[in-house]
């Protein structure tokens, strides 16, 4: 049995949105600290940092944005899944909400969005879409 640990991510920000937290914090790891960059570009979240517990362990601390008390971020999907990957080429993206959100991808050149993917002619495995 694995664990899906970008589902967790994606839902410790869910979780968060819905009880009006300003923070949460999340393990560390490079794919997830990379997605909460690009959140953070795309204007979704306040400010992203990293925090050192000890000589081994890390927390990414996301800083959650809300305007008029209502969260940015409206809807936060995991698309890719262990048990059923979901894998595009740079001519399949497909818009989210009209172009109102954006989907992450990790590709051959790093995780981005699937706009600079496309701009790139990469494609790859999307992992979330954000709206």
């Amino acid at each position: 049995m694995s664990i899906d640990t970008m589902g967790n991510f994606l839902t410790i920000i869910r979780n968060g949105i819905m009880v009006s937290k300003s923070t949460v914090t999340i393990p560390h790891s490079n794919l997830k600290y990379e997605v909460a960059k690009i959140l953070k570009s795309e204007g979704f979240i306040r400010d992203v940092i990293v925090e050192n517990i000890d000589s081994t362990k890390k927390n990414i601390k996301i800083f959650l944005k809300y305007v008029e008390n209502e969260s940015v971020i409206h809807e936060i999907t995991r698309v890719s899944r262990p048990g059923k990957r979901a894998y595009a080429g740079m001519n399949e993206f497909k818009p989210v909400i009209g172009g109102l959100g954006v989907s992450v991808v990790t590709t051959s050149g790093g995780v981005m969005t699937d706009k600079r993917a496309k701009s790139l002619s990469l494609g790859g495995e999307i992992l979330c879409t954000v709206w």
